[in-house]
């Protein structure tokens, strides 16, 4: 999927201005429509966060201004976007996109407000757990043969 300049900047959390100088310097991939206006890819996004470390600069020090650790042991974790918040009581359901896959997770409201999550936000999904499943999908049985034939 294309996105404008102006949606591209918002889930990298950059200015418009920032991100036009970004694309005039070539540090980004876009294509021009018809009209001559820019698109720049989800692809184009994804590593452009990936190159970012997908957290802000303050935050990358190892505490923030509370002392809040920000750094874990969990290895299993993916970065993504944040491609939806939904709120109802006291929960809250959050996609977030991590490549071309969506991932959903159910979160106090308390911890949307607290990490400021909202639409084009990147995110952090952290996974533990003592068990992981993995699947395929089944082969077709076989063709059955009828008696007698």
């Amino acid at each position: 999927m294309l996105l404008t300049v102006r949606e591209a900047a918002t889930r990298l959390g950059v200015s418009y201005s920032t991100l036009k100088q970004w694309i005039f310097k070539g540090s980004v991939r876009t294509t021009r429509t018809d009209g001559g206006h820019h698109r720049i890819a989800e692809t184009e996004v994804d590593r452009l966060l990936a190159r970012q470390g997908a957290l802000p600069a303050a935050r990358r020090a190892g505490a923030d201004d509370h002392g809040v650790l920000v750094s874990i042991s969990g290895r299993n974790q993916l970065r993504g976007v944040i491609d939806e918040v939904r709120m109802e009581g006291l929960l809250a359901q959050v996609r977030l996109r991590v490549g071309n896959q969506t991932l959903t997770a159910v979160i106090t409201r308390d911890a949307v407000s607290a990490l400021k999550l909202k639409r084009g936000s990147p995110a952090i999904a952290i996974i533990k757990s003592t068990e992981v499943m993995i699947a395929t999908e089944a082969e077709p049985a076989p063709p059955r043969r009828r008696k007698g034939s």
